[in-house]
């Protein structure tokens, strides 16, 4: 049985960070893009960063460039999510996906995920 496990959320103040991490098991990712998405309360399920096989190729959603970091570590099947300077608007769960099709390149579309974890919640006080 396939599982994406996300951890390391929580409540911190604005301008602070936090390392998610999120945790494969029941089979190997290491030749699949991943990525990170998130849903703030009342909205939509958005992308915010995705990663290929290798960590050679990222994106990122313009709202976290510069502050936001995806980075793998095949050995371990995980994936982070460094956040660094946090705003009040980051403030959503955060869910790791697995797109099984792609390997080498990446893409923003959710519909492409087909794996997903459980989220972790994320919080920023202002």
């Amino acid at each position: 049985q396939v599982q994406l496990v996300e951890s390391g959320g929580g409540l911190v103040q604005a301008g602070g960070s936090l390392r998610l991490s999120c945790a494969a098991s029941g089979r190997t990712f290491s030749r699949n893009a991943m990525g990170w998405f998130r849903q703030a309360p009342g909205k939509e399920r958005v992308f915010v960063a995705a990663i290929n096989w290798i960590g050679s190729s990222t994106s990122y959603a313009d709202s976290v460039k510069g502050r936001f970091t995806i980075s793998r570590d095949n050995a371990k099947n995980t994936v982070y999510l460094q956040m660094n300077s946090l705003k009040p608007e980051d403030t959503a769960v955060y869910f790791c996906a697995v797109d099984s099709a792609r390997t080498t390149v990446v893409t923003t579309r959710e519909a492409a995920f087909d794996y997903w974890g459980q989220g972790t919640q994320v919080t920023v006080s202002s």
